[in-house]
């Protein structure tokens, strides 16, 4: 199936019990059990099936199966939340005493997230340029677990080179993990040499700002046999499961060691499971994510040109507006659209930044992405500010910079909003 007709069938048809074309909501913590037998089948990973909702559900399933169909994955697992996708994604190959190399272009939670939690836990991150590939190379060495990225970073908006980088990670026996938040559908990075794939569903994926909700997305791809080393919490026995080497227990299933991992040791301790009504939400907005997504980079698109230019901007971060290398990499890695973001630099720093936000009518001004309405925030005074100066310049952050989420509204009611608070920006800049 193409990928707008998977978004509408894959993973269900019609419900077992009632034949209900829509997919139920189970609003349950617990499945009965045929029999002591039955039950002790299901722990001990000799029969796979409903144990805890903490772990698995059958509404989530249709929702892991739907984004693994959509991705090209073998595997997805659900969690609560877009960080909590990101923490599990690493600690899953990653323990103290190893580090992950990560790109310096990231959203302001992930950066505090991989550099100051992951610490904590005595895992180290490497932070390195992804304008040069290479970097990842010369930051890799024997404890490496995996290497990390955005494909549309937010806000710097440059595009991540997956295949070079995971060309070299497949080199050197290390998975890339792409965050794809900013760019689904227009964006495939499995189709582009990347292993492991993660979503914050709550914005493009949720569509209307409703629900929190994250997910991991397994390729199938990555040999973790063959790099044994390398993947100690893989390929040794597991106290927390009974011993069980995963990528054995799960050979007569496929290769979905990782996920299955993920799910019966990660989730079932921490606990950050997604709630079956979340996953019902996510399910009704990938139904029309094609439309959606097409529609927010339309806009977007349209929002960029008329702010090159303006008098009150600095300058422009869009990925149609890039030369050389980026927008090369646009053209490589986007398909159908480049995205429903949208980044400009106020004449006029800080000030001029925040009496822009405060002038908006039509614009909401959250934290939030992806959403069917506008939305605008001062990276530099919210998402990014607890990042030292320095980091929020490697993030691509500045005082003035600003941040558009473009919804679905007309456009001309979008940029006349733009235009009035842009107008209003002035006064602060001269001020300034």
């Amino acid at each position: 199936m193409k990928t707008a007709t998977t978004l509408l069938h894959a993973g269900h048809r019609a419900d077992a019990g009632t034949n209900a074309v829509a997919v139920p909501i189970h609003m349950t913590t617990s499945y009965q059990f045929d029999s002591t037998e039955h039950a002790a089948d299901l722990f001990a990973l000799k029969q796979f099936g409903n144990i805890y909702t903490r772990v698995m559900n059958p509404t989530t399933d249709v929702l892991e199966k739907r984004i693994a169909a959509m991705e090209g994955g073998v595997a997805a697992l659900a969690v609560a939340s877009g960080q909590a996708a990101t923490m599990m994604a690493i600690q899953n190959i990653a323990q103290a005493g190893d580090n992950i190399v990560s790109s310096t272009d990231l959203y302001g939670g992930s950066w505090n997230l991989l550099a100051n939690t992951l610490k904590t836990m005595g895992i180290e991150v490497r932070f390195v340029d992804p304008t040069d590939p290479e970097n990842f190379r010369r930051a890799t060495d024997a404890r490496t677990r995996a290497y990390y990225a955005e494909t549309l970073p937010n806000p710097k908006l440059h595009v991540f080179p997956i295949g070079e980088v995971a060309s070299i990670g497949n080199e050197l026996g290390v998975p890339l993990i792409v965050d794809n938040t900013a760019a689904p559908l227009i964006c495939k990075p499995f189709a582009h040499g990347a292993h492991i794939v993660v979503y914050s569903t709550t914005k493009y994926i949720g569509g209307h700002g409703t629900a929190i909700g994250g997910i991991i997305v397994d390729s199938g791809t990555f040999d973790w046999e063959k790099h044994a080393a390398r993947f100690p919490m893989l390929n040794t026995p597991d106290p927390s499961y009974h011993g069980a080497v995963w990528t054995e227990a799960v050979k007569p299933i496929g290769p979905v060691a990782y996920i299955i991992k993920a799910r019966v040791t990660l989730l079932r301790d921490a606990g950050a499971a997604m709630s079956p009504f979340n996953a019902w939400m996510f399910l009704q907005g990938l139904e029309t994510l094609p439309l959606r997504m097409a529609r927010h980079s339309e806009n977007a698109a349209k929002v960029a040109a008329w702010l090159d230019g303006h008098p009150a901007v600095a300058r422009v971060v869009h990925p149609g507006l890039f030369e050389g290398m980026q927008a090369a990499r646009a053209q490589r890695y986007l398909e159908g659209g480049m995205g429903g973001l949208v980044g400009f630099e106020l004449k006029g720093g800080r000030a001029a930044g925040r009496a822009f936000i405060d002038a908006l009518k039509l614009f909401y001004h959250v934290a939030n992405i992806g959403d069917a309405r506008s939305l605008a925030i001062h990276p530099a005074t919210t998402t990014h500010s607890q990042l030292s100066p320095e980091a929020q310049l490697k993030t691509g952050v500045t005082e003035g910079y600003v941040r558009l989420s473009l919804g679905l509204e007309d456009i001309e009611d979008i940029i006349d909003d733009l235009d009035q608070a842009l107008a209003a920006s002035q006064p602060a800049a001269v001020a300034a």
